[in-house]
């Protein structure tokens, strides 16, 4: 979400290549796509709404009137709606018990619209207090690990709960925030974050600069990856991750 529609169109279409084409929800949602395939949604923020500009995962849900209330059950908080949008499907806007904000949404959803893989985002990951009380809050609220066709696994690997699809890592829960985070800044509070994948990390950083983001972090490196966390020129934050130069 966005306070300014076209700015944000600007920033990711320099920083991340992004095409972007109108939204059947209305004229406040444009669908970003990467060489023909949608790859993430930008909505306009009200003006009188006092939101920060943010990224927020949105999960499919079979019902969002059962998953709603499967959130409010297990002391999770509902915003907004379920919502019916005129251009189809039912969405919704929660947080989790120690407040990370996620969407939910019921209706048609492409095979293109996940992470982990292709053009879409490389992953998710949720910063939080207990990555174990977190993984039981949404796997009762999602059906994580129930062993239905599509669902998503559950496995525990180098101190992350890992959520996959298909066997292919799609999210990562991580825990060790203090009980007073959601006091702290933004960074530090319990949230939903977002890794998008590009081609090169350093051209992508000065694209950022240069189109009014900022960078939050230094680079960082793993055996397989480099990754720096940056703000768009509204604030939201997100993380540009690409894969590293192998030796050869």
């Amino acid at each position: 979400m966005a306070r300014d529609l076209q700015q944000a169109q600007e920033f990711y279409g320099a920083v991340l290549g992004w095409k972007f084409r109108p939204d059947r929800l209305g004229d406040a949602f444009t669908i970003a796509e990467l060489e023909g395939v949608a790859v993430a949604g930008i909505g306009a923020l009200a003006g009188d709404l006092a939101v920060a500009p943010t990224w927020t995962p949105y999960f499919a849900v079979d019902d969002a009137d059962v998953a709603s209330d499967r959130i409010r059950e297990r002391s999770g908080t509902v915003a907004v709606g379920p919502v019916t949008f005129s251009g189809g499907g039912r969405g919704a806007l929660a947080a989790d018990r120690d407040g990370a904000v996620f969407g939910i949404w019921e209706g048609r959803v492409s095979a293109e619209w996940r992470v982990g893989r292709g053009r879409a985002p490389a992953w998710l990951e949720l910063r939080t207090r207990d990555a174990f009380e977190a993984a039981m809050f949404y796997g009762e609220v999602l059906e994580w690990a129930t062993g239905r066709v599509g669902c998503c696994e559950v496995s525990y690997e180098d101190d992350q709960v890992v959520l996959r699809q298909a066997g292919e890592p799609v999210a990562r829960l991580n825990g060790g925030l203090g009980p007073d985070a959601a006091k702290h800044a933004p960074e530090s509070r319990p949230r939903w974050h977002v890794y998008f994948r590009v081609a090169d990390l350093d051209e992508a950083i000065e694209a950022a600069i240069a189109a009014g983001g900022t960078t939050l972090s230094t680079i960082v490196s793993s055996a397989t990856e480099r990754w720096v966390t940056v703000r768009d020129p509204e604030g939201a934050m997100l993380t540009l991750t690409a894969a590293r130069a192998q030796d050869g």
